[in-house]
């Protein structure tokens, strides 16, 4: 990889994944994007395991999009081994699902979830949602370095 990656997406959706990283590029913000297809897969690129052993964990990333509902690992699995680890506690992890079930978003919220947001069924409410959420992650959140 040569550029460091900011954004890592787990979505195992294919459509919501690219309407996410449509939005995304929309704004110039996909640049520096990886887009993993499930929670085993995230954990390796985040932890620099499996095929990503090459990446340096101490990278950074300046937010994780992370769905809840993934084949192998879920969402709320990946999100409780990212804080439990110090070398990435501290990375922001917005939950995007379709889900709005209250013991979800209470369980994501106890092990500290920055934001849950639940995706829009409309388009054009998805598009700006993602928009609006990469921006504010992208660009206004100041993050620990």
């Amino acid at each position: 990889m040569t550029k460091e990656v900011e954004i890592l997406l787990a979505e195992d959706n294919a459509s919501d994944a690219e309407m996410t990283i449509l939005a995304l590029k929309k704004n110039n913000l996909a640049n520096n994007l990886m887009h993993v297809k499930d929670g085993a897969e995230a954990l390796d690129f985040i932890f620099a395991e499996g095929k990503y052993a090459d990446r340096v964990v101490a990278n950074k990333l300046k937010v994780i999009l992370l769905d809840l509902k993934m084949p192998k690992v879920n969402g709320i699995e990946v999100l409780e081994k990212i804080r439990a680890d110090k070398r990435t506690n501290a990375i922001p992890v917005v939950i995007l699902t379709s889900s709005k079930e209250d013991p979800d978003i209470k369980k994501c919220y106890k092990l500290g979830v920055n934001s849950y947001v639940v995706k829009p069924v409309e388009f054009d409410e998805f598009q700006r949602a993602i928009s609006d959420l990469g921006l504010y992650w992208m660009i206004v959140n100041q993050c620990p370095k």
